[in-house]
């Protein structure tokens, strides 16, 4: 498709995908002013007022307030977040920061996490202004920084600092939900109704320095691989919540495979399998390692970093585990950490959502699930607003969509991403 025939949504999301917004973590990043000052410009040519949010330089954060028809009912909060994951350019097969066509896909970093979803937030919202309409109720639109490193730059001094931005909502809709998978040759879509904690640790490990040559039992790095190796090979039983047992059965119904045995529920969704099945359990993926300063010295530190995303409420238990697996000889540092969420798979909203789903995709259905990861409905959370995730796209079965998050070759169909623009411009008008 020629870039000057690509429906609105489509070039939008490719317009923010050629900011370069990549967030290295640790407070190193590219910086989201360019791309939170495009958003700026398309919410001023909708007639609305941005405030920005600058606390730390180039760490920007963009809102505005649409009123709605119903000034009286509670606000709902749609947000999204401008950064982006890293992305090794020769592992890729196209530039990831081209906005490149192609295949009927755009590709790029953010194509699918998450500049699609701020894409169909835009335009939804600009396809209900300039139609001379009004959303059903007051609508706020945030646009946030550091989202991937756990929001510390970016929406958690933002609800800190200003939560007067968000007066009103009781209720908010962001990523990764809403989405279509592929179960047993009939779709089914996901909505997000949780979250799992994260706990980000660092394990540390002493020893003595020493010559490389030298016939030495203290050696730093050995014990941490050791401890790596050991927590994450462990295979985590499964836990089932509220939300994940609604879940296994649903799918279980659909496959027909027996919700006694989740991991089989679960395997039975091909593609998106693996995803479903961190939803189960307590996870703890190694991501990051650093030891020595030269190949013929024995330093006396190593350290590990290691992703854990443990079920809502579980966090102390797991720490508990943890440092049991890895042992005494390894100290466990916690860098960062953040609640869990779930709520309930019902109420007037997630009525709203379903229903608008069942409007452009009549008879297939709406499962509740427990994201693996975290969005910004984490920070959102301390002002006591109820956050889902809801950026519908209906996929092609053959598309690994769920392994394309913080993957090579991130992209996303281009008729999904108009799809979900009219969903949820659908559910904005009537919600």
């Amino acid at each position: 498709m020629p870039e000057a025939e690509l429906p609105e949504v489509a070039s939008v999301a490719r317009d923010l995908i050629r900011f370069d917004t990549t967030n290295h973590g640790g407070g190193r990043a590219a910086g989201e002013r360019e791309a939170a000052e495009y958003v700026g410009a398309y919410l001023e040519r909708l007639g609305l007022t941005p405030e920005y949010y600058e606390p730390i330089p180039r760490r920007t954060n963009v809102m505005a307030r649409v009123p709605g028809r119903d000034s009286g009912k509670p606000a709902l909060v749609l947000h999204g977040h401008l950064d982006v994951v890293p992305a090794i350019a020769e592992d890729w097969s196209v530039d990831p920061f081209a906005g490149v066509v192609k295949d009927g896909m755009l590709w790029g970093r953010g194509a699918v996490d998450m500049k699609d979803m701020d894409a169909m937030i835009l335009t939804s919202v600009g396809d209900i202004l300039r139609a001379g309409e009004q959303p059903e109720r007051d609508l706020i639109l945030a646009f946030f920084a550091d989202e991937e490193n756990g929001g510390v730059e970016g929406s958690a001094l933002v609800v800190n600092d200003k939560p007067e931005w968000f007066d009103g909502a009781a209720e908010a809709i962001s990523e990764v939900g809403g989405y279509s998978i592929s179960v047993d040759d009939r779709r089914a879509y996901l909505l997000q109704v949780g979250e799992k904690a994260l706990v980000w640790i660092r394990l540390v490990a002493r020893g003595r320095a020493a010559h490389g040559s030298s016939y030495h039992g203290d050696n730093a790095i050995t014990t941490l691989a050791a401890a790596v190796a050991a927590l994450g090979r462990t295979q985590w039983p499964v836990t089932l919540t509220d939300t994940t047992r609604e879940m296994v059965e649903r799918l279980g119904d659909l496959t027909g495979t027996a919700a006694s045995d989740p991991d089989a529920v679960a395997a039975a969704t091909g593609a998106a399998s693996g995803f479903l099945r961190s939803t189960l359990r307590t996870t703890t993926n190694p991501t990051g390692l650093t030891a020595g300063y030269k190949h013929n010295v024995i330093p006396d530190r190593a350290e590990a970093l290691v992703d854990v995303r443990v079920l809502p409420g579980t966090e102390e238990a797991a720490l508990t585990d943890i440092r049991r697996i890895v042992g005494d000889d390894v100290t466990v540092e916690i860098v960062h950490q953040d609640i869990g969420l779930e709520v309930p798979f019902s109420g007037d909203l997630v009525d709203a959502m379903v229903a608008a789903l069942g409007r452009h995709d009549p008879g297939v259905p709406v499962i509740p699930y427990l994201m693996g990861g975290g969005t910004d409905n984490k920070a959102l959370a301390a002002l006591g607003i109820a956050g889902y995730g809801f950026a519908p796209l209906r996929l092609p079965a053959g598309l690994d969509f769920t392994g394309m998050f913080h993957g090579v070759d991130e992209r996303v169909p281009i008729d999904a991403l108009v799809f979900g623009q009219r969903v949820l411009a659908d559910l904005l008008r009537t919600y």
